[in-house]
């Protein structure tokens, strides 16, 4: 029968196997080749280098040996892949200006810091230095599994006991599929007295952590700039270390000339190249007042650069770092696999990871000497017997046919395990003697103490992490080093934040989204009624949207109109002059497509002491906690979610205690207590605020303050300020009262009689005026004229001016007008 119609075919979609097939792939890249364990630092070819050499003999007292046959081991018994893929892992992990401690003693070329490749594997020579043999040492005590190795001949470890905490003393860099590592190395001093802290106190802070794991340190030296970064990896685990080159400057020969010599580079940054691009600039004029640059290094970097006459080396140096890699940034990304799963942990969980790997390799080789040891007593106790019936064993053996006959009498008379009849049976005469009977004595003592030792260690937590510990001080002794990367502050490193004064601002947006902050100095007071100023150019089409009042140094929160919140502090909002265009929004913000901006919030700090109530056009309410919106992303994060064919129209911070006004369009207006309010997570709808008649919607939502009057605007330029006790308190959810008879309200805001408030219209148009020029009257009334109107023209909205911290203390010194947390 043809082979070919016995078999059984079955259609399948390629989309499915290869969806299937690059799985496979990816988490075969992700655990057995790119990503490093998380209890021993090593990749899996790494693993296998170091095991084939220990296995080889090629320890650090004992010759040196071709790295062909290293290679030639590894691809035999445990690697079945390419030749220089192994080649290359074997000569990083020899490489010092690579490794902060190094793992393979090398033997020949083995590259250069300068880019240089290695000589051939034939040519080149290496065995394990002692700290590797730490990494391994105990490895045939049981201490980790061992599996079958790829072709099933012999079996290799899945991870080395790993007496020292590799991951972080040597670093790792790797990219898998969809993720990829990049570890720094650490200094082995500082990682050990962590550990070691760490063990005392398993609840230790990642900042009490700080106080003995200092940062990165980099084999190849130089200063990391600043904390930041090292903080927030420690902490997520994250984060970009910024580094610089070791450079110091020196008088010439004659003293008119200085020169700047750079000793240390970054770490992964190639020296060749560094000279090369330096040169560059200097050919290209863009860094002039160079002379002379030579690369005298050897083993050590020393790259000279003489500056001509008169020139400053601090100007120099500083330009170097701008345009050069002598300035680098370490983008630090703690991902390892913990159990076979890739993970990204902070410092702590690492070190967790190591603690509890060392944890389990000392119980199980405690496990194996304790097993080792009780079969050795047990064998001289089946000699102590003997030796107590010499005579009889003897007579015994004597008498019997052969050795089963002798083994089968001894243990029909005395109590012998199988073993034990045949260590006796295996005993040569002189062992008989009085002498050796006393060894055996000894020896069994000595035996009994390292058994009920074994055990204590077994039943005793405190004693077996102390030994890790002790083992660990040992090895700190053995290998300690100095730090070699000097962490310094940023030189001249001010903030934005220390840069920019404290001062009153406005911040307006235009209907196609171009945002500018304006300090409120550009507008100058004006009487009611009067024309304005310009208060903004804008493209073709385009109009002034929103104004928004704050402080320079405060949190701007921006709700979009899909409830999406954006927070950003306000000097971080690009200044602009008070007839400027501004710039695109989606040049500050992240924005989402379709995302307009629907209120700005200013707080001094996001707390848990106020509530936001938000409110969308079609009258839906909602309360959240501040501090519930602490963790903001650049991204932006979520505010509200909105039904479909509703936006977000604004937002008011309350005191927990606060009434709430809603004004709608028509000119109808509900006035509720907060409590109405139950307070939601930020992910959630929100419920009816108003009952809204058709064809009306919600313009505007503020804060009640009795002591404080409703400015209401209409399109029309007319505006009125009215009590707010004019306004009973009801339900939420109502249709309210009458708050202004006008043809469409332009704006509503809560104000002090002290207040400024400045109103800007479709064409670009700005008044800036007191608000006690508007008189106070009754809620059913049109109110007097606030601004004068061009023909086309109406009146977009309406904000209140916040005045610098100075100023403000001029002009009112028991209250400062803000829309911040402090009303």
């Amino acid at each position: 029968m043809d082979p070919i119609s016995t078999e059984r075919i079955t259609p399948a979609s390629i989309t499915d196997i290869m969806q299937t097939a690059y799985i496979d792939y990816s988490m075969s890249v992700i655990v057995s080749r790119a990503l490093p364990d998380a209890r021993d630092g090593l990749k899996p070819v790494q693993r296998r280098i170091l095991y084939a050499m220990l296995r080889e003999g090629l320890l650090h007292n004992r010759p040196f040996d071709k790295c062909a046959g290293v290679v030639g081991e590894v691809l035999k018994n445990y690697h079945p892949h390419g030749d220089s893929s192994v080649y290359d892992t074997l000569v990083r992990m020899a490489q010092s200006w690579v490794m902060r401690y190094p793992l393979i003693d090398p033997q020949g070329n083995f590259g250069s810091v300068d880019g240089d490749s290695p000589a051939a594997y034939r040519y080149t020579e290496c065995r394990l230095t002692s700290l590797a043999e730490d990494l391994l040492r105990n490895i045939d005590e049981d201490t980790v599994e061992f599996v079958a190795n790829y072709k099933e001949s012999t079996t290799e470890p899945s991870v080395l006991p790993a007496g020292l905490p590799n991951l972080l003393m040597n670093g790792s860099t790797g990219i898998a599929v969809g993720m990829a590592t990049n570890i720094p190395p650490h200094n082995l001093d500082e990682l050990i007295d962590g550990i070691c802290a760490q063990i005392d106190n398993p609840n230790i802070t990642i900042a009490e952590l700080g106080e003995f794991i200092q940062g990165p340190d980099f084999p190849t030296g130089g200063r990391i700039i600043g904390r930041k970064g090292i903080d927030e990896y420690m902490n997520t685990g994250r984060g970009i270390v910024r580094t610089r080159g070791k450079v110091t400057s020196e008088q010439m020969e004659g003293g008119d000339r200085e020169r700047v010599i750079i000793t240390e580079i970054p770490y992964n940054v190639n020296r060749a190249t560094l000279v090369t691009k330096i040169a560059e600039l200097v050919s290209s004029k863009e860094i002039e007042g160079i002379s002379d640059l030579r690369d005298e290094s050897d083993e050590n970097t020393r790259i000279v650069i003489e500056l001509k006459r008169g020139e400053f080396p601090e100007v120099i140096i500083s330009k170097l770092y701008k345009k050069t890699a002598l300035e680098s940034s370490f983008g630090v990304n703690l991902l390892a696999l913990d159990n076979r799963r890739p993970k990204q942990m902070n410092i702590k969980e690492l070190i967790n990871c190591y603690i509890d790997h060392r944890r389990e390799v000392i119980y199980r080789r405690t496990q194996f000497r304790l097993r080792k040891a009780e079969d050795r007593a047990h064998i001289l106790e089946g000699y102590k017997i003997a030796l107590d019936n010499l005579d009889d064993f003897i007579r015994i053996i004597r008498s019997s046919a052969n050795r089963d006959e002798a083994k089968q009498r001894l243990q029909e008379k005395y109590p012998l395990s199988d073993r034990q009849v045949a260590a006796i049976l295996d005993l040569r005469l002189y062992q008989l003697t009085g002498m050796e009977r006393d060894k055996i004595e000894e020896e069994y003592a000595e035996l009994i103490k390292l058994i009920e030792e074994l055990r204590s260690i077994l039943e005793n937590e405190y004693k077996l992490l102390g030994i890790i510990k002790e083992e660990l001080r040992e090895l700190q002794t053995k290998y300690s080093s100095p730090r070699k990367s000097e962490i310094v502050p940023y030189e001249g490193e001010i903030s934005k934040a220390d840069m920019t004064p404290k001062e009153g601002c406005f911040i307006t947006v235009s209907h196609k989204g171009f945002i500018k902050r304006v300090s409120d100095s550009e507008f100058r007071t004006q009487k009611r009624g009067g024309k304005g100023v310009q208060g903004g150019n804008t493209y073709d089409e385009d109009f002034i949207e929103h104004i928004f009042t704050a402080n320079t140094h405060d949190y701007i929160m921006f709700f979009m109109n899909n409830g999406r919140v954006y927070v950003e502090k306000v000097y971080e909002i690009p200044e602009g002059s008070r007839t400027s265009k501004g710039r695109s929004i989606n040049n500050v913000l992240q924005l989402q497509e379709g995302e307009q901006i629907a209120a700005m919030i200013c707080v001094k700090e996001i707390s848990e002491d106020y509530n936001l109530v938000m409110c969308t056009r079609n009258g839906t309410v909602k309360k959240t906690n501040l501090a519930g919106y602490k963790n903001f992303r650049k991204g932006g994060i979520i505010g509200i979610n909105i039904d479909d064919g509703d936006t977000l129209i604004t937002v008011k911070l309350t005191n927990r205690e606060s009434d709430l006004s809603i004004v709608t369009r028509q000119g109808k207006s509900i006035r509720f207590h907060e409590s109405d309010l139950r307070e939601q997570g930020r992910a959630t709808r929100g419920v009816r605020g108003v009952k809204l008649a058709p064809g009306d919607y919600v313009q505007a939502m503020e804060v009640v303050d009795e002591s404080m009057t409703l400015l209401i605007c209409g399109m029309n330029g007319q505006g009125k300020r009215t009590s707010f006790s004019e306004f009973p308190v009801q339900k939420r959810g109502g249709s309210g009262v009458i708050a202004a008879k006008t043809a469409g309200v332009a704006g509503a805001l809560a104000v002090k009689e002290t207040d400024e408030i400045m109103m800007l219209t479709k064409n670009g148009q700005a008044v800036r005026t007191s608000v006690k020029d508007i008189n106070v009257i009754g809620r059913i009334t049109k109110g007097v004229r606030c601004i004068n109107l061009n023909d086309g023209d109406q009146l977009l909205g309406i904000a209140r001016i916040v005045e610098a911290e100075e100023e403000v203390t001029k002009l009112d010194s028991e209250e400062t007008p803000s829309e911040s947390a402090e009303e």
